[in-house]
């Protein structure tokens, strides 16, 4: 989402960095070229002004335009400020009686009913017992896609079918996960094309019923400024408490998640990416902020890599690799647990000094990569993934064929693995000196 915007702020700041010294003109015209910058990428024009001055304030001091390294203190400062304009980290709230009731509220096509499903699946993962509520009654299959979802993730839907109130299905739901001990309960409620008075009646009623602890707007980061209109008319007339911006994984420019939570002062929670019901990840601000500055976000990646890894099988693997017997087998073992993190070239701009890489790689490259990777070990048998030595002429040109690559792909991919195991060998002979006298 912020690729355009983090590539010139790049830019920016390594034009920047090349001077010595910085005066105060050089700082206003960097200054000048980051507003370009953010309006460009639709980030409301207010709030750019109000950045901006901020910056200034801080970036033209004594102490940064006298400083060792005065680029890098105004990359800092920029940092710093943009962590601030993003907000403090938005956790939901569930305190109170039981059960507690999120409410999702948003335009249609924003994602709701999805985003209802994976906000479910988080619960269930932490131990919880959540009910999904199908109160949409206006959208076509909107009740049918929450059922369906619902069956996919073993979670249970209260749904009344497409002619009952949405304010008397809520109501009941609640009363019926009291009973069944469900907490807590998601209310995936209608939208509209656009906003209007019966919407914003019917959420205020569904609302008052229900005594929601969290009220959250699902937005479609790639509405634009008019994200920010709708957010501000949503706060308005039902009171908001959080934001969920989907399709964060889109070609949006990324201006309405650095808007919205400026002009409404409500925290973005959640950052929602594809259709796969486990894309929600939580906000934090200065890791969105690291991202942006291309700076990378190695925590996100840590809490991805913690979710998707075996740990178990991850301590099997580390004692293989410290005693130097890893293995083709394990190396594919490894290649299927890469691939839980998401698209690789998402999984590189996570990694500092890595973030352009990952951008400039065609779309699905080292996805690719990956794939062709997992193909030529696949169609080795158990014997020649345990010991590619034994691999002659004959068995590469069959391996090659069942792969669907050249022997020149295999060879490539065994002289990656040689090196690699020379490396691990070289690690654990002298307990890791030999890594830091590689790097030198």
């Amino acid at each position: 989402m912020f690729d355009a915007l983090s590539d010139k702020l790049q830019t920016i700041f390594k034009n920047l960095s090349r001077k010595g010294r910085l005066g105060e003109k050089d700082v206003d015209g960097a200054l000048r070229e980051v507003k370009l910058a953010l309006l460009e990428a639709d980030v409301n024009f207010r709030v750019v002004k109000s950045f901006i001055a901020g910056v200034r304030e801080r970036a033209v001091g004594a102490d940064v335009l006298k400083s060792l390294t005065p680029a890098q203190q105004v990359i800092k400062i920029v940092s710093q400020e943009l962590t601030e304009l993003l907000g403090q980290p938005g956790k939901l709230t569930l305190t109170g009686p039981t059960p507690h009731v999120i409410m999702l509220v948003g335009l249609q096509g924003s994602g709701k009913t999805t985003t209802a499903a994976k906000l479910a699946l988080r619960f269930s993962k932490e131990g919880q017992r959540p009910l999904l509520v199908a109160a949409d009654v206006y959208r076509p299959a909107a009740i049918a896609q929450l059922k369906v979802l619902g069956s996919e993730l073993g979670i249970p839907v209260h749904e009344e079918g497409d002619q009952a109130e949405p304010p008397r299905i809520c109501t009941r739901a609640i009363a019926a996960a009291r009973k069944r001990a469900y907490n807590p309960v998601i209310l995936d409620t209608a939208g509209r094309l656009h906003v209007d008075d019966a919407m914003m009646t019917e959420l205020a009623e569904v609302k008052r019923r229900t005594s929601p602890v969290e009220v959250l707007l699902v937005a479609d980061a790639m509405t634009g400024q008019d994200a920010v209109r709708v957010a501000q008319e949503f706060h308005d007339r039902v009171g908001l408490t959080g934001l969920v911006l989907t399709k964060i994984d889109g070609d949006a420019r990324g201006g309405a998640a650095l808007s919205m939570r400026s002009v409404t002062g409500v925290p973005i929670k959640f950052l929602g990416s594809g259709e796969k019901l486990d894309g929600l990840e939580a906000f934090h601000p200065d890791r969105m902020a690291s991202r942006i500055l291309g700076m990378g976000d190695l925590l996100s990646l840590i809490d991805r890599a913690e979710e998707a890894f075996d740990e178990e099988q991850a301590l099997r693997m580390e004692k293989r690799l410290r005693t130097a017997s890893f293995d083709l087998e394990d190396f594919l073992q490894q290649l299927h647990e890469v691939q839980k993190l998401g698209p690789m070239d998402q999984v590189l701009q996570m990694i500092p000094g890595f973030s352009g890489a990952g951008r400039s790689l065609p779309q699905g490259a080292t996805d690719k990569q990956l794939k062709m990777t997992e193909a030529i070990i696949s169609s080795m048998t158990p014997a020649e993934r345990r010991n590619p030595r034994i691999l002659n002429a004959s068995r590469k040109r069959r391996i090659a064929r069942g792969s669907g690559t050249s022997t020149q792909d295999l060879n490539r991919l065994l002289g990656q693995f040689r090196q690699m195991q020379k490396m691990m060998r070289r690690i654990n002979s002298d307990g890791g000196r030999g890594l830091l006298s590689m790097l030198g």
